[in-house]
């Protein structure tokens, strides 16, 4: 058994004295993990970083084995993160939230190809709404879309600003006014193609992960990942905000 592929570095745990056991998101197999001898040495240590891009080949005796990987790098996204703490806490909580919620071994090429351009924005200004947009996808790849097309009260297109926890769906401002305090506010940059301002972001990550617990932590006993709590700490935090 054997493949090749483009994939992100998700995490790295020691295994014996000098090798890895890595897992990755590929962009045609998803989700897999395999040793990789050595990779706990210098040579390798910078190549296998969470966040980084690489081309993997996996190899094993049979289908259900760990398997073996060796990996190419192709671009060192953790590097230039690693600069920003911002930036590396962003990078964490995409690949923690990549690591916990994606089935092993089952295929979803949106959320890889989502992922990578989310990476590559940590070069940019707009990154953090590409983050939000991001796991707003994970939940649709995942089957649980957000419909954000129309007001689920009057089927209105228009003044869309909030989003019904029960139903997952878009409320108008008018119809939402009298619950207001029990729904989710929907940041505008959601339903167009420029990016957030800061407290925008905030409701963005708020909506997101109201979400993935409910539909993919929540049913599996689980909390959101560390690295993404931490991650939205941070943004709180921010005294100059990224936008």
């Amino acid at each position: 058994m054997e493949w090749t592929d483009d994939a992100v570095i998700l995490d790295t745990r020691r295994h014996g004295e000098t090798s890895l056991i890595a897992t990755l998101l590929s962009r045609e197999h998803g989700r897999y993990a395999g040793l990789i001898r050595g990779g706990a040495g210098k040579s390798k240590r910078g190549i296998l970083q969470p966040g980084n891009q690489v081309r993997a080949q996996w190899r094993a005796r049979l289908a259900e084995h760990l398997g073996s990987l060796t990996c190419e790098l192709v671009s060192a996204h953790a590097g230039y993160a690693m600069a920003t703490p911002v930036l590396l806490s962003a990078l964490s909580a995409a690949c923690a939230v990549a690591a916990t919620t994606l089935p092993e071994r089952e295929p979803h090429p949106a959320i890889y190809e989502g992922l990578a351009v989310l990476l590559s924005s940590l070069q940019g200004d707009d990154w953090p709404s590409v983050y939000v947009k991001w796991e707003l996808g994970v939940l649709g790849e995942l089957g649980f879309g957000l419909d954000l097309s129309e007001c689920a009260v009057t089927a209105s297109r228009e003044n869309l600003s909030h989003v019904s926890p029960k139903s997952g769906r878009a409320v108008s401002m008018a119809a939402a006014k009298p619950y207001e305090d029990r729904l989710l506010p929907l940041p505008g940059f959601l339903l167009g193609s420029g990016g957030g301002s800061h407290t925008e972001i905030l409701d963005g990550l708020k909506l997101t992960g109201f979400f993935l617990t409910r539909h993919v932590y929540g049913e599996n006993g689980q909390t959101q990942p560390d690295a993404r709590a931490r991650f939205v700490q941070t943004m709180r935090n921010l005294t100059v905000p990224v936008r």
